[in-house]
């Protein structure tokens, strides 16, 4: 596969007032980054502040094989370790994939070159794909019609349900998926903790961490469908 695709990752590093640290989900980082390499997409991975981010240490707790092949990836290493700022993306990418973890509910979620990038890929017809958390960064993406990204699209997050479940609701800027419904989005979710991802054209979206590799598959698949538009130009 002739394409590029970037992972967006958070930049913040603290859970709300709790003291404790938090960031992006090392698995969904790894599960997609293993996919789209394997698909044979050349693939970046940007985030607000450039630099390193930070993992959340939870995510790095018994590994998946996923996981435990990114971070033994020299490559996969030194793109983590030195990511792109967003504001200075082209925007020349084929699809777009923002990770989750708790940390982009502070950031992505707010962070207007992430908004702006979003909206104009999508305008641009390419593919815009998110994971758990990552759905965040899409509440203040707006269409060139000044319409919500997710305003009448099938989208999946993580749940009101998960977040009471790991005791955060209460930490949290928002809750996503009331936010989510709020813009006019028809979401849709599946059982706690299981893998659920939702396509919807050319947006794709994932419930939890357990979806990540789903969500990968149908982001290539998304963009197996755009190849043919784009061969033919």
């Amino acid at each position: 596969m002739n394409a590029r695709v970037l992972l967006i990752v958070t930049s913040h590093a603290r859970l709300g007032e709790t003291g404790q640290p938090t960031g992006f989900w090392l698995e969904e980082l790894a599960a997609p980054y293993r996919a789209f390499v394997e698909a044979g997409a050349d693939v970046d991975i940007a985030s607000p502040q450039g630099g390193k981010p930070p993992a959340d240490p939870k995510s790095a707790q018994d590994p998946s094989g996923a996981v435990q092949a990114f971070l033994e990836d020299e490559r996969a290493k030194a793109k983590l370790s030195s990511t792109l700022r967003i504001d200075g993306i082209a925007g020349d990418h084929d699809a777009y994939f923002v990770v989750g973890g708790h940390g982009v509910m502070w950031d992505l979620a707010e962070d207007a070159a992430t908004a702006r990038l979003l909206g104009r890929a999508f305008d641009q017809g390419k593919v815009v794909a998110a994971v758990c958390h990552g759905p965040g960064a899409l509440v203040n993406a707006r269409l060139a019609s000044g319409e919500p990204l997710v305003k009448g699209r099938r989208v999946s997050a993580f749940s009101d349900e998960e977040e009471q479940a790991v005791g955060l609701a209460d930490v949290v800027p928002f809750a996503l998926e009331s936010r989510l419904r709020s813009l006019g989005a028809r979401y849709e979710r599946g059982p706690v903790w299981k893998p659920f991802a939702v396509r919807d054209g050319r947006l794709v979206t994932g419930q939890n961490p357990a979806s990540s590799a789903l969500v990968a598959q149908e982001t290539l698949a998304a963009l197996a469908e755009q190849e043919p538009r784009e061969s033919a130009r």
